[in-house]
């Protein structure tokens, strides 16, 4: 359930980066974010004086949305560059900073957005370092793909991606609560009575597969707030989002087989 629209820029109104629907979660700084992983795939940095100019021309223009650039490359276009500004968003200009493009590349050989490859790597996250003991831990046959996933009690793409998660073997599956009670008021109170359960796993599967509802049970320190600050923090706007152990994150669901390829393919 995507809540936040891809940010745009608008240079001639000389507004803010903006995005609609963002949610809104408290507990800010409750859990540490892992850190990002440096991109591996990066172009070739610009010319210094091209990248200084585009610093200082964009940084100025943007002077009251306390923009900064991040970094400025080539593409496989002359005369066009990457820069990378605040928020990991990417940009095109040219080489004066006079014309700016938002939106994707595309390479029409591979038929591939190079825009979303570019956003994959700079958007990596250290899997080790997200707090797994704060997950509803399942493991299927012998668990060897992990997978971490944020994910809503009350979402309808999670349900999916559960059912298909249903269809697989060998997987250990992270879920990680991440409730948005702008859509979902009942959302948080039922991972909260989920997590409380005598087996969480088995509360949370026969739920979100099966529409059971789990009793009512005593309420216990539970990590649900936690959880939804460090998708906050993350950048996660929606669910269910899902990380792989190479740190690379997909918003949204997607059926099997697909789903398991890209679960394969995303592996350390």
């Amino acid at each position: 359930m995507k809540l936040k629209l891809i940010n745009t820029l608008l240079p001639l109104a000389m507004l803010p980066l903006m995005a609609c629907g963002q949610t809104t979660v408290t507990n800010k700084g409750a859990v540490s974010a892992p850190a990002a992983v440096a991109s591996a795939t990066a172009p070739k940095a610009a010319d210094k004086s091209v990248a200084g100019s585009l610093k200082t021309k964009l940084e100025k223009v943007y002077e009251a949305q306390d923009l900064k650039v991040m970094s400025v490359g080539e593409t496989p276009i002359q005369g066009l560059y990457e820069v990378v500004v605040s928020g990991n968003q990417i940009i095109y200009t040219d080489a004066e900073g006079d014309y700016m493009l938002v939106g994707d590349m595309i390479d029409v050989n591979s038929r591939e957005s190079l825009t979303d490859e570019r956003k994959a790597e700079l958007n990596k996250l250290d899997f080790d370092s997200l707090p797994l003991d704060k997950a509803v831990k399942e493991v299927r046959g012998n668990g060897k793909l992990k997978v971490a996933v944020f994910s809503d009690p009350d979402c309808p793409f999670c349900k999916r991606l559960e059912h298909e998660f249903a269809k697989m073997t060998d997987i250990t599956i992270y879920n990680f609560m991440m409730p948005i009670a702008s859509l979902h008021p009942d959302a948080q109170r039922k991972a909260e009575n989920i997590w409380c359960q005598p087996n969480a796993t088995k509360a949370w599967t026969e739920w979100m597969r099966e529409g059971k509802t789990p009793p009512a049970t005593k309420a216990c320190d539970n990590p649900v707030a936690e959880t939804m600050s460090l998708g906050e923090q993350l950048g996660f706007t929606g669910t269910p989002t899902i990380v792989f152990p190479n740190g690379r994150t997909q918003s949204g669901y997607s059926p099997m087989p697909q789903l398991k390829e890209i679960i394969e393919k995303n592996q350390k």
